[in-house]
């Protein structure tokens, strides 16, 4: 049972680190010095996909990592 819980956290994580390159960051070397002003944005499409997709991998590799804490 360990076993199970031990491929859920790894598929996870590697998934998780796959989204989360996935996923596009608008800032840029510009913004560093004030150059560039974010006004809020909803998520649309793919991003919006994404984003629900790192925080369902991340309840998962969560719940992995307390299952194998719970069973001995």
């Amino acid at each position: 049972m360990k076993t199970i819980f031990n491929i859920i956290i790894v598929i996870s994580g590697i998934l998780m680190i796959c989204v989360i390159l996935l996923q596009h960051q608008s800032s840029s070397l510009g913004s560093a010095f004030g150059g560039e002003s974010n006004s809020y944005r909803s998520k649309r499409g793919i991003e919006k996909i994404l984003f629900y997709l790192t925080i369902a991998l991340i309840v998962i590799f969560a719940a992995g990592i307390i299952g194998t804490l719970l069973i001995k």
